[in-house]
């Protein structure tokens, strides 16, 4: 039997929790939660067989940019799309070694497939692409919309 991947997700909006938990959880993953950045630490020192995060970036305690430092420092392959409703972020996105950046409200078709694409990728191409040694930007878009996601590692 297929074991589900897990997903830490990490929002402290109960809304963004409860509707996101609905769609992965129909998708087949195994959801985890936490409400701010020192829990999902927390979580991911228990669950070390997490295999994405969705990570907020506005929340008490420990801010979305020091958790996923704390991330990138325990584990650089894991991948990371930092969600957000904060306009303009690619660039320190880029900078903090996030896989990709999504913006709120979230487009649900393109947040699954970035999410398949991003589990699909060897640990050790996604060091390579960190590294900045192979730039390889996956530009993610649904049809007639402006770019809302992008894969922030490249140049």
């Amino acid at each position: 039997m297929k074991m589900k991947t897990k997903v830490l997700l990490v929002d402290d909006d109960a809304s963004v929790m409860v509707a996101l938990t609905g769609v992965l959880e129909s998708e087949g993953y195994d959801v985890r939660h936490a409400d701010d950045g020192h829990e999902a630490l927390l979580a991911f020192g228990v669950l070390p067989d997490i295999g994405i995060v969705l990570l907020d970036l506005n929340m008490p305690v420990r801010d979305g940019w020091k958790t996923l430092d704390q991330f990138r420092a325990i584990n650089p392959s894991l991948p990371v799309i930092i969600i957000t409703a904060r306009p303009d972020q690619q660039s320190l996105a880029a900078a903090a070694g996030a896989a990709a950046l999504m913006e709120k409200p979230l487009d649900i078709p393109l947040l699954l497939e970035t999410m398949r694409k991003l589990l699909a990728e060897q640990p050790e191409t996604r060091l390579v692409q960190i590294a900045g040694s192979e730039p390889h930007p996956l530009h993610l878009e649904a049809p007639g919309a402006a770019p809302k996601s992008s894969r922030v590692n490249a140049p």
